[in-house]
């Protein structure tokens, strides 16, 4: 295998902006056809009632909120790999950081969406917005549902910055080698850059300083999430370990869409050079890490029903594991804490089947924690007299699978219009590489 330079890196990113493919339109088609399906459900829902959902009395909040706080927890990992890993110099972190940030923006926009799909008359929305009117209403501040807007407005804002921060040198690098209407395009996203020593002063400084910003984001916007189910009395909810629970939850599940992300990338664009093995493995290594954290989690909430002798909370972690939602627990301890263990073996971390494998059968189990935590705790409150059965419809289906196509859909367009590997951040890996004599 060829030694990596500066030349090639350019050259391999670049390559990857070249006309597109007929399989690539045909992706994008079936993508665009999930997305359709879920607008024409949401329309269908909001014609006829939110009613044609699952969502009833008791278990108001079904697949709706479990998917926003699904994408808001796979928003999580682009922070952690691109900011917190910068801040300690992880050098792993470069071929996937620019795919993981790209990730967080458009998983937050996905997240964005379900708060309007769960209202019920949506076409009120801008009652909730804070415009000084004759009407004399106000978003109610003390709302844990307004936390939500706060903190996850705050955190797209910063995402996107930094995001877009890391995207300039690499934009400017297009621009240089493009022609026509691309070129025009190119220089004004560029915004200037020219690569003169100031500016590269100026932009190592504000790229710290939003890895700096971002990294107490990766605990505070979940951790706001995690209250909107703490803050309330129903037992599985009434709680002090969400906060750290669902970060380390978020954490875990962005990593693993990461890899569900990257190995595909990865053979399609020829980036074997680039994202090498060891990159994947020491994705690997902290999912194992992620998943120990969330299985002592889900050990230390039954230890806590346990200890606390309430009836009513025992009973509740009882009938998750044994009750109608017991095959969600199970699909969630086992997809979660059991299947990450397989990491521990060099052999399978270190096989690419493997990791892209396991990484689905994460998320798989992510989403069912959400499940679970939601469903599993309002459908088995106080009395039994409030106890009932909660089966998404086609609806709520349908409405789901097109979340999942427009996330798709905006990393698709993104990876074959922009350099989808940061070439500055793997030039400066191969740099400090010949300094060390590697």
């Amino acid at each position: 295998m060829t030694e990596l330079t500066f030349n090639k890196i350019d050259r391999t990113v670049l390559d990857t902006m070249q006309p597109a493919s007929g399989r690539y339109w045909l992706a994008i088609f079936l993508l665009t056809l999930g997305i359709l399906i879920g607008a024409a459900c949401w329309l269908y829902q909001i014609f006829i009632g939110i009613g044609v959902g699952g969502q009833n009395i008791p278990v108001a909040w079904g697949t709706y909120l479990i998917n926003f706080v699904f994408w808001v927890g796979i928003a999580h990992s682009g922070t952690l790999i691109s900011a917190i890993l910068h801040l300690f110099r992880a050098g792993w972190r470069n071929p996937i950081a620019r795919a993981a940030e790209t990730m967080t923006v458009f998983a937050v926009c996905t997240a964005g969406l379900f708060p309007f799909v769960h209202l019920g008359r949506v076409w009120l929305v801008f009652y909730m917005l804070p415009i000084p009117t004759q009407r004399t209403l106000w978003p109610n501040f003390q709302s844990p549902l307004m936390f939500d807007v706060v903190a996850i407005s705050t955190y797209l804002t910063v995402s996107s910055l930094f995001w877009y921060t890391g995207l300039l040198p690499d934009l400017a690098r297009v621009r240089d080698g493009a022609t026509g209407i691309r070129k025009k395009i190119f220089t004004y996203l560029s915004l200037g850059w020219t690569g003169e020593h100031e500016q590269w002063r100026h932009y190592t400084r504000i790229y710290l300083f939003f890895a700096a910003l971002a990294t107490p984001l990766v605990i505070s916007v979940h951790s706001v999430v995690s209250w909107d189910f703490a803050l309330g009395v129903v037992p599985g909810w009434h709680t002090t370990i969400f906060a750290p629970y669902f970060v380390a939850g978020a954490i875990h599940s962005g990593l693993a869409m990461v890899l569900t992300l990257m190995i595909p990338l990865r053979k399609i664009f020829k980036y074997e050079q680039i994202i090498t093995t060891h990159v994947l493995e020491s994705v690997a290594k902290t999912i194992v890490f992620t998943g120990l954290i969330v299985g002592f989690a889900y050990g230390t909430e039954y230890f806590i029903a346990w200890y606390s002798h309430n009836a009513v909370e025992m009973e509740t972690f009882r009938w998750r594991a044994t009750g109608d939602y017991a095959y969600g627990f199970w699909i969630m301890v086992s997809c979660n804490t059991l299947i990450p263990l397989l990491f521990f073996f060099k052999k399978i971390r270190t096989t690419i089947p493997w990791l892209f494998g396991i990484s689905i059968f994460v998320n798989l189990g992510m989403w069912y924690e959400r499940f679970v935590i939601i469903v599993g705790s309002v459908g088995h409150d106080f009395l039994p007299n409030a106890w009932g059965l909660y089966r998404p419809t086609l609806i709520e289906m349908g409405i789901m699978l097109g979340s999942f196509c427009l996330f798709f859909f905006l990393f698709v367009l993104f990876v074959k219009h922009m350099p989808s590997v940061s070439m500055t951040e793997m030039k400066e890996t191969v740099a400090e590489g010949e300094g060390h004599g590697h």
